[in-house]
């Protein structure tokens, strides 16, 4: 059997097994690419062929191998997405394809310098997890991130919310009724002994710890 030498079709396998892992299905009968024109038993040898996966009775796996590439391809990618739209702002159905283009072309020093841009963000736009890499591990900052923890904002400024990552999934909407959500721009008025923040004509008193969870871009006066 010929082996599938198409690069981006084997990476999009990659990245699909590794969704497919974080969704708890590991059954071939969920092993189906975007693409219509890809031969998926030919696709499957391919991936044993090179160490990449492995098959047990109805399973197929990463290898530690076909993790490592999976999660660089899946960190790129989900790091692509929020750039695109926590900077640039583009329609959310332009930045899943362009997204997919830069993964393929982002380095490790060039994907390492957008995580630290972005103040190492934990989920895509979409709220998965980003894989996390070794300047989230360092918590080197090399260069201001245009999104910060509101934990880390300063007291004065402007800021739009982009993303909210609870650690108690019901406080979203709590935190939405008093209309702090994606989208809000806030006016930090004091951190201590609470964090004190202004949205349109109402003032609000969060716990330092619901501050680490709000993430935010400062806002042009």
């Amino acid at each position: 059997m010929a082996l599938i030498t198409d690069r981006e079709r084997i990476d999009e396998a990659l990245e699909l097994l590794w969704v497919l892992d974080e969704d708890k299905h590991s059954g071939m009968n969920h092993f189906k690419l975007s693409s219509d024109d890809t031969d998926t038993d030919t696709l499957i040898e391919t991936l044993l062929h090179h160490g990449l996966a492995v098959v047990a009775g109805t399973d197929i796996t990463l290898t530690g191998k076909g993790q490592k590439e999976a999660r660089g391809l899946i960190r790129r990618q989900r790091l692509a997405e929020r750039l695109f739209t926590d900077v640039f702002e583009m329609p959310d159905d332009t930045v899943v394809s362009d997204a997919c283009k830069m993964e393929h072309i982002l380095s490790e020093e060039l994907t390492e310098s957008v995580c630290t841009f972005l103040g190492h963000p934990p989920t895509c736009p979409h709220g998965k997890p980003i894989p996390r890499g070794e300047c989230c591990r360092k918590f080197k900052v090399e260069v201001t991130p245009v999104v910060t923890r509101l934990s880390e904002f300063e007291v004065g400024a402007r800021g739009r919310i982009t993303f909210i990552v609870p650690s108690d999934p019901s406080r979203i909407s709590k935190l939405n009724s008093l209309g702090i959500a994606a989208g809000s721009v806030i006016k930090l008025l004091q951190k201590t002994p609470s964090f004190v923040l202004s949205i349109d004509e109402t003032t609000v008193a969060l716990d330092p710890e619901i501050a680490k969870e709000i993430y935010l871009r400062k806002a042009i006066a």
